[in-house]
């Protein structure tokens, strides 16, 4: 089929994100009628959606589509001083080889999986001691109580974040993950947050400790391997990845498995598939809705349709893992999948650095809860509502009860 080169007209509606209503009917129709779909975005400029498993897969690893600094995946750029920028933008996420290579160099002996693996105890007496607050009469929200509070401890630690600093710095992560839906209050969100980085960076100079942080700045105090505004992005960027991806995850799967009774039952009575639970969750509810921002260096062909040099690209995630071309019955949460691929980390270079942490996090959740609040349930009525952010994909509150 020859490659479309006209682009089809733009929808009149800027693309804020599928946050509103059914958001898998939605993307479905996008999927199966326009799965390369131009949308305006809010700085007017054309974006493009793609909705396909194959497509979005292979513009992951595409390295005609690179990153080049960007920030937003929408084109939204709050008005921020040009230091701020710089402190946020150069980090593994946002850049491309030579330097995502070195960045991320730099980074990953932390998050090996043998190293992953030696913080079970410690993240299961975080969950356990969140988990006894919660066996208290009365209706609870799991995601501001459990959900959320888990994974912000566990990178907190590993960071060296002070425990009195975490309620604060999850309340600017919120905003900050929210993006143009809270543009107001994102400006003084991301100023606050670095100048904290910062502020936290100088007193691990002055006092260096058993944490990540000390270890990047022994790096760049003594090999000069990374600069200043390097150091506090990657900060930046480990406080907020390792934090609101992991609570949606827990978020997510402890609604799926309180929805349908069987299957809380189920992994009651058989933890040890708790793993393969985990994997079908990041394919049904997958905790990110879009891939971060891409741009075409050179025209590029996706499904048959002509993408011109210099586009913003948009990987739509929870698209693709609901796409029958790629999976049989996608629309089934069935934990007894045989083999359940998924993209919810990401593909090629950028794939997620903390995926062995975030599954470990969400397996030790959702063990700890079916094993200690066996009689645990959704308050009756309970119906879910998404939050509103482009990027990520997660519940605003699960009320459940155990009396």
């Amino acid at each position: 089929m020859e490659p479309q080169t006209q682009q089809p007209p733009v929808q009149g509606e800027p693309f804020l994100g599928f946050f509103r209503g059914d958001v898998h009917s939605e993307l479905a129709d996008y999927r199966e009628r326009r799965p390369v779909t131009p949308l305006r975005l809010p700085d007017g400029r054309t974006g493009w959606l793609l909705t396909r498993h194959d497509d979005v897969r292979r513009a992951l690893a595409d390295p005609r589509l690179v990153k080049d600094g960007l920030l937003s995946p929408l084109g939204f750029r709050p008005q921020l001083p040009p230091d701020i920028y710089a402190a946020t933008a150069q980090n593994m996420l946002t850049v491309d080889p030579p330097d995502h290579t070195r960045l991320r160099r730099l980074v990953q002996g932390a998050f090996t999986a043998r190293r992953i693996a030696r913080l079970t105890p410690a993240i299961t007496a975080v969950a356990d001691q969140l988990i006894d607050e919660l066996d208290t009469p009365g209706p609870h929200d799991l995601v501001s109580k459990f959900a959320f509070p888990l994974p912000i401890t566990v990178i907190s630690e590993l960071l060296g974040v002070p425990a009195g600093d975490r309620d604060s710095f999850m309340e600017s992560a919120s905003i900050i993950a929210a993006g143009a839906h809270r543009s107001r209050e994102l400006p003084g969100a991301m100023i606050g947050m670095i100048g904290y980085i910062r502020d936290l960076v100088a007193a691990k100079r002055r006092q260096p400790g058993d944490d990540l942080i000390s270890a990047l700045i022994s790096e760049r105090d003594s090999g000069d391997q990374l600069t200043e505004d390097e150091l506090v992005s990657t900060v930046y960027l480990l406080l907020l990845a390792g934090y609101d991806t992991t609570a949606n995850l827990i978020g997510n799967g402890a609604w799926l498995l309180l929805d349908d009774p069987t299957r809380w039952s189920a992994v009651r009575a058989d933890p040890d598939q708790m793993s393969q639970v985990v994997e079908e969750v990041l394919r049904y509810e997958s905790p990110v809705q879009l891939g971060t921002h891409r741009m075409t260096t050179e025209d590029v062909t996706y499904g048959g349709q002509t993408i011109p040099a210099g586009s913003t690209v948009l990987l739509s995630i929870l698209a693709a893992h609901r796409d029958p071309g790629q999976y049989t019955e996608p629309e089934a949460f069935d934990t007894a999948r045989e083999r359940s691929p998924h993209l919810a980390f990401g593909h090629g270079i950028h794939h997620c650095l903390g995926a062995p942490l975030a599954r470990l996090e969400a397996q030790v959740a959702f063990t700890r809860l079916v094993s200690r609040l066996p009689e645990l349930r959704l308050v009756e009525g309970f119906a879910p509502r998404w939050r509103a952010s482009a990027l990520m994909h997660g519940l605003d509150e699960l009320l459940v009860t155990t009396s």
